[in-house]
């Protein structure tokens, strides 16, 4: 066993690398998908391991798009007159002028959707259950409607980000790469943290807070420092895919609580749940049925997708993952004691 872990790693990088070559066609669903598994896996770590669920990650999505494109924007031009409604002006960007920008703004976004999630998290994290849930919908919700009136940073039109620098294939490419990067990064950070007295610490606060306490356990530094890392990451994909999208919105496409904050949950419950491979299993699954009822279902891919959610909840409550654990023990490590049952003689 102890073999066949570094292989399969080995061989499921190979994969990751050679995706976008082996289907050409679909480098920007592909790079979608990686985007799918980041917000799960971040989601997971606050919902999953630590039993907070939170509805507002996507607050940190759609702040990562706007502080990386106002960093960006900042370096070249005056971020008033760029985003101006009325228009009118010629704005072009040097390859590293959009290189510089797009890297200090992903990072800046990342950085940023931390520290933002850290002074929330001391007033959210008062509430509990479906009031923390409901509060940080609440904040998610606000910010979008604070941005798409605020004209600085173009309000209800959004902002149009520079194209990448190069022929339109080879940005396919980049922006998976970079998305899969992020992601791999985010997985191999996730696969030590789980291992870590950290984790044993977030785990007691999901099973019983209260008694977390009384043990000793810090529990509002662990959560907030939690949701920072997750917002960190949530940050980091925002901000990639504002680059990506080259123009987005507040509503319909930053802060968009409805569409992608709710996916990101049902990834995690289709995988399941405080589990490290179930979020990225949840979130290629989820992506493929999307992207098949989305395209060849059109006018009932809601109505698939709430299919989904009901069979998840009804026959697969622990998520894929939990369902495999219960019939296949032994592939998680657990031993299974046979029993052997002797018929007694007949007297």
């Amino acid at each position: 066993m102890r073999v066949l872990k570094p292989i399969f790693y080995i061989a499921l990088l190979a994969l990751i690398i050679a995706a976008p070559f082996l289907f050409p066609a679909f480098k920007t669903q592909l790079a979608t998908l990686w985007l799918m598994i980041i917000l799960a896996l971040t989601w997971d770590m606050t919902g999953g391991q630590m039993g907070y669920n939170s509805l507002g990650n996507i607050l940190f999505y759609g702040t990562g798009m706007y502080v990386a494109a106002v960093v960006a924007i900042a370096m070249v031009y005056n971020v008033g007159e760029y985003t101006d409604a009325s228009g009118g002006g010629i704005y072009k960007f040097t390859n590293f002028q959009y290189f510089s920008g797009f890297t200090l703004g992903t990072i800046a976004a990342g950085l940023f959707c931390a520290g933002m999630a850290y002074l929330f998290g001391m007033l959210l994290f008062s509430f509990r259950g479906p009031y923390f849930a409901i509060g940080t919908l609440g904040v998610a919700i606000a910010a979008g409607e604070l941005v798409s009136n605020w004209e600085w940073v173009g309000g209800g039109q959004g902002i149009a980000l520079p194209v990448y620098p190069g022929d339109f294939e080879t940005g396919k490419f980049f922006f998976y790469y970079t998305f899969a990067a992020v992601g791999v990064v985010l997985f191999i950070f996730l696969r030590w943290l789980y291992t870590t007295r950290f984790a044993a610490a977030i785990n007691a606060i999901r099973d019983d807070e209260e008694k977390a306490e009384a043990m000793g356990i810090h529990t509002l530094h662990y959560k907030l420092v939690t949701w920072s890392i997750a917002a960190f990451f949530v940050g980091l994909a925002g901000a990639v895919s504002g680059f990506q999208l080259i123009h987005f919105e507040p509503l319909e496409t930053a802060y968009q609580t409805i569409n992608l904050g709710i996916f990101m949950v049902v990834c995690v419950l289709l995988g399941g749940k405080g589990t490290l491979w179930g979020p990225v299993i949840g979130a290629i699954l989820f992506h493929v049925v999307k992207e098949v009822t989305w395209n060849y279902l059109l006018g009932w891919q809601w109505v698939a997708l709430g299919a989904l959610i009901v069979i998840t909840v009804v026959y697969f409550q622990d998520g894929l993952m939990g369902w495999i654990k219960r019939i296949k023990p032994e592939w998680f490590g657990e031993k299974v004691e046979s029993k052997d049952i002797i018929a007694e003689p007949a007297e």
